[in-house]
């Protein structure tokens, strides 16, 4: 809702490159945005860059024309049942569902003529990722059937590129990949085609990043080792995920020194799977095992494993130590 200002400068760099090629741009704002912030200063600018005004009880459409006649596109920000509702007094809106509902019913777009829907909201049934914000108990759910008087509704929100329940019901989805659950999704821009009333084609444009998001898996020394990552991408994106039964000391310092983008180190090991279920503990009370022998227990929940021999002694020695520096 308040951007930095990297994100305002590149925003605005992207609007010009647009702008600069003659086309017609419409914005609307979504959940992460403060619409009124993203709606200064709309009414004065060119007639070919359209923001969406704050929802006040009514979209009025933006029409444009082709050889077959007029395009009306109806620009419908993000909303919640709270901004729609004192519009509606008459009408019970509870959710997201109840919201969009009366809002999109009072545009009453023309069934004669071609009409396309921006707009920012979760349609049933489609597939979410784990960046994206999630309502308690499904309120931010709306009905797809909501839409059904639009030709094209051009929907955002969600980041993987999916149509929900129609081909024209669909979400372009995100650009680039926000979080590692997205890492399988290949990302796209949608183009529709509008024809004659009723002809309508989709098709998505694949998207190529700079980087792309993975996940690398394997031992320290083997990931670090320069004949098993020479002539990789060690600029990508990455999750690690390490395999080494032992923790690596500064693990995710030492490795950007070779994969610079490191996003998260995470292990796979017995520790990790074991999960140190306080179930395996033994029932033994406490107060009659040793501070070596408890320190072991836990060492076996935390870490699945237990510790060597070695260690153990080290362990004895160094209780042994501090019992001596208390008396």
């Amino acid at each position: 809702s308040v951007p930095s200002e990297e994100a305002v400068r590149l925003f605005d760099d992207f609007l010009y490159r647009l702008f600069s090629r003659n086309a017609t741009v419409l914005v609307i704002s979504g959940n992460h945005d403060s619409p009124e912030r993203l709606a200064f200063g709309g009414r004065m600018m060119d007639p070919r860059l359209r923001f969406a005004p704050v929802y006040d009880g009514g979209v009025r459409p933006v029409t444009l024309r082709d050889e077959f006649g007029p395009v009306n596109f109806y620009l419908l920000p993000y909303l919640k049942p709270a901004a729609v509702r004192r519009f509606f007094p008459d009408r019970e809106i509870g959710d997201c569902n109840d919201a969009l509902r009366a809002a999109v019913e009072s545009m009453e777009p023309d069934p004669a003529e071609r009409n396309v829907l921006l707009a920012h909201q979760f349609v049933t049934g489609a597939a979410r990722s784990d960046s994206e914000e999630i309502a308690v108990g499904g309120l931010d759910n709306v009905d797809a059937a909501v839409f059904d008087g639009f030709d094209y509704v051009a929907l955002g929100h969600l980041h993987g590129p999916q149509c929900v329940g129609r081909e024209t019901l669909r979400y372009c989805g995100s650009p680039l990949k926000y979080s590692f659950s997205e890492i399988h999704q290949k990302k796209s821009v949608t183009l529709v085609e509008l024809g004659l009333k009723g002809s309508v084609r989709v098709r998505a444009v694949p998207l190529v990043p700079l980087r792309e998001m993975r996940d690398l898996r394997g031992g320290y020394d083997e990931l670090m080792t320069f004949s098993n990552y020479q002539g990789t991408a060690v600029d990508d994106y990455l999750r690690v995920i390490l395999t080494d039964e032992e923790e690596v000391y500064n693990a995710m310092s030492r490795m950007q020194t070779v994969y610079p983008n490191i996003m998260a180190l995470d292990y796979d090991n017995a520790r990790t799977r074991a999960g140190g279920d306080p179930a395996s503990m033994p029932e033994t009370p406490p107060e009659t095992r040793s501070e070596a022998e408890l320190f072991a227990e836990f060492y076996q929940a935390q870490n699945g494993v237990p510790m060597s021999g070695e260690q153990a002694e080290f362990v004895r020695a160094l209780f042994a130590s501090i019992r001596e520096e208390l008396l």
